[in-house]
């Protein structure tokens, strides 16, 4: 997010008062770079954005009460030179990289192996591949320093997809999508829903029950 997040009563609005936009003294801010990557900037904007009035940019004012009712809230995050987003309510957690342990004999590419959520050895699947946006992922070693993890799902079936970036959140209506540029193909467009229109850039939407069902299929 590009402005300060709203506190409700209940949430610390750390990010205001030792994050970036406070006096950054927050020991985080080293390690995450920016507030919005951190897990407690990330787990407390998910909560503000469910219950408070989604933003809408002017041009959009004619239309608000029409729209407003059919506002998600959509993470943006970038695969290479892809801009893609997920609904919120997909998304356990968004994290810092971690050690990935390679599993021998895996029976689909996509499956890069496992890593450390909270304790809990969870199966981390190379979401490019999946989307056929690479020939071969680069190493857990050489991605960059906005890199970060999502957690896709809930309990018990939850795949941790690294990411190159993520952008943010945004409110956009779902069932009001662009289509796809006619050069967006193959498996991103399989599993697309369509395009939406964030922060002034396209961001092809993807359809989080496709996904899974395929992130199901590369686990068989």
């Amino acid at each position: 997010m590009s402005e300060p997040v709203a506190a409700l009563a209940d949430v610390d609005d750390c990010w205001n008062r030792i994050g970036i936009q406070g006096d950054k003294r927050c020991p985080q801010l080293p390690e995450y770079v920016h507030c919005r990557n951190c897990p407690v900037y990330s787990a407390a904007a998910k909560r503000i954005l469910d219950r408070l009035p989604p933003r809408m940019d002017a041009a959009d004012d004619a239309v608000a009460g029409h729209v407003q009712a059919n506002l998600s809230s959509l993470l943006v995050f970038r695969l290479h030179r892809e801009w893609l987003g997920l609904p919120t309510r997909t998304l356990d957690e968004v994290a810092s990289t971690r050690g990935i342990m390679r599993l021998p004999h895996r029976r689909d590419p996509a499956v890069l192996g496992v890593t450390n959520v909270r304790g809990t050895l969870t199966v981390c699947v190379s979401l490019s591949r999946l989307l056929g946006l690479d020939a071969a992922a680069p190493d857990a070693r050489e991605r960059p320093a906005t890199a970060r993890m999502l957690i896709f799902g809930g309990a018990g079936q939850a795949v941790v997809l690294p990411v190159d970036e993520v952008e943010g959140m945004h409110a956009v209506n779902l069932d009001a999508l662009e289509p796809l540029p006619a050069t967006v193909g193959g498996a991103s467009l399989k599993y697309s829903r369509g395009m939406a229109r964030c922060g002034g850039r396209g961001v092809g939407v993807l359809d989080e029950t496709l996904l899974m069902q395929a992130l199901e299929r590369s686990l068989a």
